[in-house]
């Protein structure tokens, strides 16, 4: 088996911004297919940070799982399946997916060789499980392909109150085990505040918390003591963490717009 390719990442206008794993993640500094007529809005865009970006995987004798739909082009002995290892697992994804959200069936691709996934202007975070003792909790929609160990299972709340008034889900995605996982974002890494938990706690007003260590404790409370307490701060409720682990948090409240930014 043999190939080469072209006028790809070796473009002068073509960057690897990030590389873990087997992934790589390459944005575009310029949109070149413009005219007159588009021609100014892509350069002030481009000046901004506003960029095509495109996750790649290079296979060897290996496997990953991306999001269903993902796959623009493979090249090489690669293969895909749907992961799918028997009724009860294919019943198992279904009520997964039925309940976080995201696609139930995952396909898998196997073998040697790359698989690109399709452009997007969001961005992306490739996080490596072992810095996260093994287990993190995303948001939903933010999931986009990881190394076909890493386990995926549904993360319920921890009572009523946190998926009803917390603005969240009554389960979230859990991503389990030893691997990189790819996250695809709405706000950029450089802008997403980390904070570490040792036995403490962190209150946030709002979903504001992107992603977060499994062995986090989650729950939504009055912001003060009483009704009234939380009241007077104007606050009312507030999402709480408690435990030992990370968070990666927006420092502003992703809109409708942001979660909407256009995909190619």
């Amino acid at each position: 088996m043999s190939y080469s390719i072209k006028n790809f990442t070796n473009n002068d206008d073509v960057r690897v911004t990030k590389e873990a794993g087997i992934f790589q993640v390459v944005e575009y500094q310029r949109d070149l297919s413009v005219d007159s007529f588009t021609a100014a809005q892509a350069y002030f865009d481009a000046q901004m940070g506003v960029r095509r970006r495109q996750v790649v995987a290079n296979l060897n004798n290996s496997s990953v799982t991306i999001q269903a739909g993902a796959m623009q082009w493979m090249l090489g002995d690669v293969n895909a399946t749907t992961g799918i290892k028997g009724a009860g697992d294919f019943v198992s994804k279904m009520i997964r997916g039925a309940v976080t959200g995201e696609s139930a069936i995952k396909p898998e691709y196997k073998g040697t060789g790359m698989l690109v996934l399709e452009p997007s202007y969001k961005h992306y975070l490739i996080i490596d499980l072992d810095d996260w003792n093994g287990g993190i909790v995303v948001e939903d929609g933010m999931f986009l392909a990881c190394d076909t160990e890493v386990k995926h299972k549904a993360i319920a709340r921890n009572n009523l109150s946190s998926a009803a008034l917390g603005g969240e889900g009554l389960f979230n995605l859990g991503l389990m085990g030893t691997g990189f996982v790819v996250l695809e974002s709405a706000v950029p890494e450089e802008e997403l505040v980390e904070i570490e938990l040792n036995n403490d706690v962190i209150k946030i007003d709002g979903n504001l918390a992107v992603a977060w260590s499994a062995s986090l404790n989650f729950t939504v409370e009055k912001s003060g003591k009483s009704l009234i307490g939380s009241a007077a701060s104007g606050e009312g409720l507030v999402n709480v963490y408690r435990g030992t682990g990370r968070i990666l948090m927006s420092p502003v409240q992703v809109t409708q717009h942001l979660q909407e930014i256009k995909t190619i």
